[in-house]
């Protein structure tokens, strides 16, 4: 069964390493690559979800300027990193939500956001319907699909 699993392991890592992204799936791995600090500055922002970013503060600990940090950013996650954590926030807002841990405005609070009003204007341009609404109608399916 080890083996079985290794084999199938080796093929994955060939797979995803000869594919259209094997060169971005390989720097990251590299040590001091800019793919690899960009991967480094992600795990920091999912860690500190509910802190203020500044992209200066970010391209310095990634030892980039400004300008490269936000290029690098980019290239790696196809958004800006106030895109990146907006999204994260608001991902994990929804959440928290349908696990029924709080309302709307704790939990805009928890994931880093100071106005509600602002979050709900985020919330329902991102998953299309405001915060609570969105998680009724998530819900629902669950709901009707138990009860049958």
């Amino acid at each position: 069964m080890a083996v079985a699993c290794a084999v199938c392991l080796r093929e994955l890592h060939y797979r995803l390493l000869s594919g259209p992204y094997g060169a971005t799936i390989a720097q990251m791995a590299i040590a001091g690559s800019n793919t690899h600090e960009i991967g480094q500055i992600i795990r920091r922002i999912k860690t500190k979800i509910a802190e203020p970013i500044r992209v200066e503060d970010l391209a310095s600990m990634a030892n980039m300027s400004a300008s490269s940090f936000h290029q690098h950013f980019k290239a790696v996650t196809a958004m800006s990193p106030a895109q990146y954590q907006k999204r994260l926030r608001l991902t994990e807002a929804r959440h928290i939500l349908l696990a029924g841990n709080a309302d709307a405005a704790s939990a805009a609070y928890r994931v880093g956001y100071q106005s509600v009003s602002q979050f709900s204007r985020e919330y329902a341009r991102m998953f299309g319907a405001p915060p609570m609404r969105d998680v009724e109608e998530l819900r629902k399916p669950a709901t009707s699909a138990t009860a049958s």
